[in-house]
């Protein structure tokens, strides 16, 4: 098995379980470059049995039910809009504390479908070493939601979770592992999302400049040229 939604992409991924948040957030379309895995209830159980298995062989456990309902996939496509969003409000971490950007600095309360998300419940139970677990409990959505705020959680404890992002690159919007020494990553891929936004915005430069000084000819240029975009294919 394998993390699919992530691997379209070619993007870093995140370490253990925190692999888990990646995946949905990289569930969604880009462009016409693949299509939305949580679009209908067939392509999102699939994809579902597909991220639990992995996530349960990472962790040792068994694989749960993942059956959905006709309701899932909106619902899971709100969850992950939730995640984008408290992706996109988490604070940097500092160089001398790496948990400093996961904690103490309030962000908004993650919504889904315009109202707060609702808590889930979680088992705790010791590992064979004695070690505290957090189980996520359920079937479907329900386990996907324990299993995600779970991951979350220890993920923001450990001070990983600043480290996952979602590419600038408004045509991307891919979650990828920032591996930067300064945790200083704003693009999934320099060489392609990277350059693509930044010839974009030397284009747009170039036309406001020409029609400020009358030059039809280099705004019709510049505008041609202007249809390249990024992707992540890499």
């Amino acid at each position: 098995m394998s993390w699919v939604a992530s691997e379209r992409y070619r993007v870093r991924q995140a370490p253990a379980g925190l692999a888990l948040v990646q995946e949905l957030i990289n569930t969604r379309a880009i462009s016409d470059y693949a299509p939305d895995l949580l679009a209908d209830r067939e392509t999102a159980e699939r994809w579902l049995t597909g991220a639990a298995a992995e996530w349960a062989r990472i962790h040792g456990l068994g694989s749960p039910d993942c059956a959905l309902s006709p309701s899932d996939p909106q619902a899971l496509r709100d969850l992950r809009e939730s995640f984008e969003r408290l992706l996109t409000t988490t604070p940097p971490a500092s160089d001398t504390d790496p948990a400093a950007g996961a904690a103490l600095r309030p962000a908004p309360a993650p919504v889904r479908g315009g109202r707060p998300v609702r808590g889930v419940t979680v088992r705790l139970a010791p590992d064979e070493q004695g070690q505290v677990q957090l189980l996520p409990v359920g079937r479907g959505r329900g386990w996907l939601e324990s299993a995600l705020w779970s991951e979350t959680l220890l993920a923001q404890r450990a001070g990983t979770w600043p480290r996952l992002k979602i590419c600038r690159n408004g045509e991307c919007g891919s979650s990828f592992y920032d591996t930067s020494r300064n945790n200083s990553g704003v693009w999934h891929d320099v060489r392609i999302c990277g350059n693509a936004v930044n010839l974009r915005a030397s284009r747009q430069r170039k036309r406001i400049r020409a029609a400020a000084e009358g030059d039809s000819e280099c705004e019709n240029e510049c505008e041609n040229e202007g249809k390249d975009k990024g992707t992540p294919t890499g």
